[in-house]
């Protein structure tokens, strides 16, 4: 079968590319600004893609076309396929009848820390030789790849799947993760986000409520007990054993702190084994408990699982260090929403003691865009010793607030601009031997990373 994916840059939807080719399907593609890491997985994988969406790409006459939920209506392309009466489907509908049906699927949803959850018990699974097959947000380091089929090893077939309350499509409005028939479903965290498409923080745990009647009285919910909004969620009802795990009282799955890159897991206040890795971060602390407890489910021993996770390298764009020039380094993360960039500066405060830490931040996404959360971007952004902050005067990801008046609480630490490489020169100029710079951004950023390393470097 030939299949069109429209959208096809995105994260979910490249995963979506690289299983359908690994299925024996005919894939070729088409959206505008790929970038990497997606941008070069689809290269390596030989995936063909073309830029922008013109009707003429009907001339291809694949048998299906796949849908991301970038594409609206007024698409020339989804308008031309919607008039000639092709068959098209959703991304997310796609897998679940083509990929998903008859597999043990483990699916890792919440606001944050999904891509890296799914990471890390994808790992685990592997690393105990259970060949899983999984579809992530990101590129896992100890893969190279954002998602694959897997093996079936006999009884079970586990895929691991990073489950979005994002909704499924412009024709579909339910949220992706209702499609995927979880069996293991772990809920990491909840708070209000998507702003552009969600109402209120009620709406989403609605949606989330819709995801826990999916789950199977055979299956098993991982549940963080300290979210408020998850005890909602749960209390709308509830059909699935249910195990919990960040409890302050010790009970479930807990962590006991060594040191900053070492933690012991614990079961109800039980010893089952020691991880110790590179990861900074209470949060990710937490996101390893979530994958032990549900490769527990998968029939993974706990103590094998935190092995596991010694070997864990994290993911690109999670903390990934893309360089060190003139003794400054310069990291790359995804986080965009306040809390996650919170939880990102702490964790690397944590790693770098007292050294300067130089936040570079660019809010692009909807909810960000729209202002939702703008007034909670100075608390998010404290434990960073300068700020520079980014918002694009014009275009598709031009901010509807004003950057600087916003960051004016953190003056003199804070800048804010509109132009790229008015800010790569204000950063080259501020950072000295020593320093940290944390790059944080859900898009490209304008390759400002590398601008980065080359300015500071043109320097010495």
């Amino acid at each position: 079968m030939h299949i069109h994916i429209l959208g096809i840059g995105g994260t979910f939807m490249g995963g979506i590319a690289v299983l359908a080719q690994s299925a024996g399907h005919r894939v070729t593609g088409c959206d505008t600004h790929v970038y990497p890491p997606m941008s070069t997985q689809l290269q390596e994988q030989g995936i063909g893609l073309i830029e922008g969406y013109d009707a003429s790409q009907l001339a291809l006459r694949p048998d299906l076309f796949v849908i991301g939920n970038v594409v609206s209506r007024g698409n020339p392309l989804m308008e031309a396929i919607l008039n000639a009466g092709l068959p098209y489907l959703s991304g997310p509908e796609w897998i679940g009848q083509h990929i998903l049906r008859d597999r043990w699927v483990l699916a890792v949803a919440g606001t944050h820390g999904k891509t890296t959850t799914a990471s890390m018990l994808a790992w685990i699974l592997e690393d105990c030789q259970c060949a899983p097959g999984f579809l992530v947000g990101g590129i896992p380091t100890n893969f190279g790849i954002s998602a694959r089929l897997g093996k079936n090893r006999g009884s079970a077939d586990f895929f691991v799947i990073e489950a979005d309350e994002y909704d499924t499509a412009f024709f579909d409005k339910r949220s992706k993760f209702v499609h995927y028939h979880a069996r293991t479903a772990i809920l990491n965290n909840l708070e209000f986000d998507h702003a552009d498409i969600f109402a209120d923080l009620d709406a989403i745990e609605t949606q989330f409520h819709h995801f826990v009647r999916t789950i199977p009285g055979e299956g098993r919910l991982i549940v963080n007990a300290r979210e408020a909004g998850l005890k909602r969620v749960l209390a709308r009802g509830c059909w699935t054993e249910t195990v919990w795990f960040g409890d302050a009282s010790g009970a479930g799955w807990t962590f006991r702190e060594q040191d900053e890159d070492t933690f012991d897991v614990l079961q109800d206040g039980q010893y089952h084994g020691t991880v110790t890795w590179r990861l900074g971060g209470e949060h990710n602390r937490l996101n390893a408990l979530a994958a032990i407890a549900a490769a527990s489910h998968a029939g993974v021993a706990p103590g094998e699982a935190a092995a596991a996770l010694c070997r864990f390298t994290g993911v690109k764009r999670r903390m990934e260090l893309r360089g060190v020039v003139n003794h400054v380094a310069v990291h790359d993360d995804f986080a965009h929403h306040p809390t996650a960039i919170a939880a990102t500066l702490a964790g690397l405060r944590r790693q770098i003691g007292s050294a300067r830490l130089i936040a570079v931040l660019e809010p692009r996404s909807n909810t960000m865009k729209l202002g939702t959360m703008k007034d909670r971007l100075p608390d998010a952004l404290k434990a960073a010793d300068l700020i520079f902050g980014y918002g694009a005067s014009e275009g598709k990801d031009a901010l509807e607030w004003p950057l600087a008046d916003v960051l004016s609480p953190l003056a003199p630490r804070a800048q804010a601009f509109s132009d790229l490489d008015k800010l790569v020169d204000a950063v080259a100029r501020a950072v000295r031997p020593g320093d940290h710079v944390l790059v944080m951004s859900n898009g490209s950023f304008g390759g400002i990373h590398q601008k980065l390393l080359d300015k500071i470097g043109a320097a010495s």
